[in-house]
């Protein structure tokens, strides 16, 4: 489902007197439900959800990279100077448009701000993930595929 088209659902349901609104388009199905004050949740459901999902701890403790105190030592050591490109979002992480496809971006390869670097998915939805500085990538912190949580480090700019 477009974002623009649930964003205007999401605003639809805030300015009138219904309580909850559920569309099912093909396989997806989008649930937006209110309290007296306003939006209180929203559900964006696939037909089919994986069973099991690895958790990004895990994933970021096999990268080396200490999630709790970023700034620390055992940061500073698994991750190299330069600027650093954090997720936006919590989400699953593709290098590429597609499975088969190029990646937007690889090590050494020089960007300029607004080049998407990445994808992120979060609840159905492909968010491009742009540079914010002109630079070379100097190193890619996230494997394809994987989870990725808000403000983990994806890139490193020089």
């Amino acid at each position: 489902m477009d974002l623009r088209k649930l964003k205007k659902l999401i605003e639809l349901v805030e300015e009138s007197s219904i309580a909850e609104l559920e569309i099912t388009e093909g396989e997806e199905k989008v649930r937006i439900s209110k309290s007296g004050s306003g939006v209180q949740n929203y559900a964006f459901m696939p037909s089919a959800m994986p069973a099991i999902m690895p958790p990004a701890q895990q994933h970021a403790s096999t990268l080396g990279v200490d999630k709790t105190e970023e700034t620390g030592s055992s940061a500073q050591n698994s991750i190299p100077d330069g600027h650093i490109v954090k997720s936006p979002m919590v989400g699953t992480f593709y290098r590429a448009a597609s499975p088969g496809a190029t990646p937007f971006v690889e090590v050494g390869q020089s960007v300029k701000a607004g080049d998407t670097l990445c994808i992120i998915e979060a609840m159905k939805l492909l968010n491009e993930i742009e540079a914010d500085k002109s630079g070379v990538i100097k190193a890619i912190l996230r494997e394809n595929g994987h989870p990725v949580e808000y403000g983990e480090p994806l890139f490193v700019i020089q």
